[in-house]
Parts: C-alpha cells; sequence; structure tokens
C-alpha cells in the first residue's frame, strides 16, 4: 500500500484526483504493474488507476486473467472499476479509503454482491485508511 500511496501522491502532484493503484503477483509477491488516475492528463474518464494497472498488468503477464494477482488501491473501487476487476479475475482487492459517495464495493452499486457478478474476489477495505483518506481531503480541501 506504501507504492500505491506514493503514485496516488504523484497524481496529486499533476493535479489528478490522487489515487494509486498497484497489482502483485500473489506467486512471487512482486509488482507487477502500477499506475495512478491519469483522467486530466489523459482527457479520458475511464484512466482510472485501477483500470490502468489492470491493462498493464494483463500486458505484463501476457494474459487477460489475473486469478493470482492482488490489487492494493488507496481508495475503494467505483463501480466501472469493481466490474474490470471481476472482468479480469483479480484475485484480491485491498483498498484504503472507503468511498461512500462514489464506491462500487462496499457501497453503491456493490458490484461484486450482484448475481451477475462472475467473479468475486476476495475484498479487504479500510488498509491504511487514514493516510488514504488524508490524501484525498487535502487535495480536494486546496480546490473548494
Amino acid at each position: 500500500m506504501r507504492r500505491a500511496r506514493a503514485l496516488a501522491e504523484q497524481a496529486a502532484a499533476m493535479g489528478e484526483v490522487p489515487v494509486g493503484a498497484v497489482v502483485v503477483s500473489g506467486d512471487r509477491n512482486e509488482i507487477v504493474a502500477e499506475a495512478h488516475n491519469r483522467v486530466e492528463a489523459d482527457g479520458d474518464p475511464c484512466a482510472h488507476a485501477e483500470l490502468l494497472a489492470i491493462r498493464a498488468a494483463t500486458r505484463a503477464l501476457g494474459h487477460k486473467w489475473l486469478e493470482d494477482c492482488d490489487l492494493y488501491v488507496t481508495l475503494e473501487p467505483c463501480a466501472m472499476c469493481a466490474a474490470a476487476l471481476a472482468l479480469s479475475r483479480i484475485r484480491r482487492v485491498y483498498f484504503g479509503a472507503y468511498d461512500p459517495k462514489g464506491g462500487g464495493v462496499e457501497h453503491g452499486a456493490r458490484v461484486f454482491d450482484q448475481p451477475q457478478c462472475n467473479w468475486r474476489p476476495e475484498v479487504i477495505g479500510g488498509l491504511d485508511e487514514r493516510a488514504c483518506a488524508a490524501l484525498l481531503e487535502d487535495f480536494f480541501r486546496t480546490r473548494r
């Protein structure tokens, strides 16, 4: 999660919502991909850290399934990212700050709880929650 937080800090420095994501190989316990939000830089509303990290991980590993991988992300994934995580068959999702407004895992759509969801990763929320939440609070405080 430390690396995901560092990526979130990089995103904030670029004017992006500070979210960082890291995909870790469960077999080797090493980072296979990482990303931070690039919505503003790419002019792409889908350039969330989780989606970018999933894409990089599938390229790095050479296949579309991430069944032996875990994702560490600083903020509860939104519904779009949660759906992508299910489609990628990620093994576990660790997230930092909860997102009652835009989250799609523990809040809102609760994507993994839907009967249509064909893959349900294990989810561990609140990992390093205070530090992750502080990044977001500081970022938005300077913009209000």
